[in-house]
């Protein structure tokens, strides 16, 4: 099956590879780029990690907010891997070539994961805003079949939502350069290579583009207004701050992943600029992994508590396997 769509792939659009510009072609450059991305592919990857294992692994933390974080953790995993591993080996042999098929599937997942971020997002401000807000209907509002329906829900609309792109996108024809002036397969540069004709696409990509991230960021927008209106009805300041604390964090990556996704998305192709959109596409794949595990667990008393509490479990059984292997 994959075979059969890799070779209609490349029958429809006469070509079986593309060339990737990265960021330079300076060879002095080559190993200090390499360096500093694979320490923050890996800090990205084992910070996230860290989170997943502490949720996983203490049950305190098994609680739907908690777990929204551990997808959102896995997310933060899955889209970066889907960029930062090829574009490593790209910088390191300087063979700067992915094949068509290798392209799609990157521009799918990519995108797909995105998009399960901008629902996951919302997921996560609803909750919040039940917590808050409706703190006597949150365990029925909340229930583990309810949360785990909200997380598949999420998953499977955003995977569903990118497929158009994936497949019109594969259809077009590249009879021009080959050459993708970006460090990896994306919507606007591909559609830039393109002498089909891309308006259907760009339609497409502004309209699902600006709803998916609009309806997403209104409905976030909307359970903020009621959870401002809530914490502002509070007496006690140190009931105030204690209550906006727990939803702080949450809205600082909201305001960092739209303002990156609406810079990146939402807009005419004819905007499209290389050098400009390289730096908000690192903003996206490098600094919303890197900040999300520590702006969620860093100001969180009860993650750090059960973070320690849990890790001190897995030393203790590591040094009495050590102890018990010993004798």
């Amino acid at each position: 099956m994959y075979q059969m769509w890799k070779t209609t792939l490349v029958n429809k659009s006469n070509v079986n590879e593309f060339s990737v510009q990265g960021f330079t072609d300076s060879a002095q450059l080559r190993y200090p780029l390499f360096i500093m991305f694979l320490s923050v592919y890996i800090t990205i990857v084992m910070s996230n990690l860290t989170v997943i294992a502490a949720i996983v692994f203490g049950p305190p933390l098994h609680t739907p907010m908690y777990v929204f974080l551990c997808n959102l953790s896995v997310l933060d995993i899955f889209y970066t891997s889907t960029v930062l591993p090829k574009f490593l080996i790209m910088t390191f042999t300087q063979y700067k070539v992915i094949s068509f098929a290798g392209c799609m599937a990157q521009l799918y997942f990519f995108l797909s994961f995105a998009s399960i971020e901008v629902f996951l997002l919302a997921v996560m401000a609803y909750d919040r805003y039940v917590a808050i807000c409706r703190p006597l209907r949150y365990s029925l509002r909340m229930s583990p079949h309810h949360c785990a329906r909200l997380v598949f829900t999420a998953w499977i609309c955003g995977l569903l939502n990118t497929t158009g792109h994936t497949v019109l996108i594969s259809n077009l024809s590249f009879c021009a350069s080959h050459h993708i002036d970006y460090f990896f397969c994306d919507v606007f540069p591909l559609l830039k290579l393109s002498c089909s004709d891309t308006s259907i696409i760009e339609i497409l990509t502004f309209v699902l583009g600006s709803f998916t991230s609009m309806s997403a960021f209104f409905s976030t927008l909307i359970s903020y207004l009621f959870i401002i209106s809530t914490i502002l009805n509070i007496h006690s300041a140190t009931g105030r701050q204690k209550t906006f604390s727990t939803c702080a964090s949450h809205l600082v990556c909201v305001v960092i992943f739209y303002g990156t996704i609406i810079c990146l998305y939402v807009r005419p192709a004819s905007t499209y600029s290389p050098d400009k959109d390289k730096f908000f596409a690192l903003l996206y794949i490098i600094l919303i992994p890197l900040l999300n595990p520590l702006i969620y667990t860093l100001k969180n008393k009860d993650f750090k508590k059960d973070f320690k509490d849990v890790f001190k479990k897995i030393n203790n059984k590591l040094f009495c396997t050590a102890m018990f292997n010993k004798r």
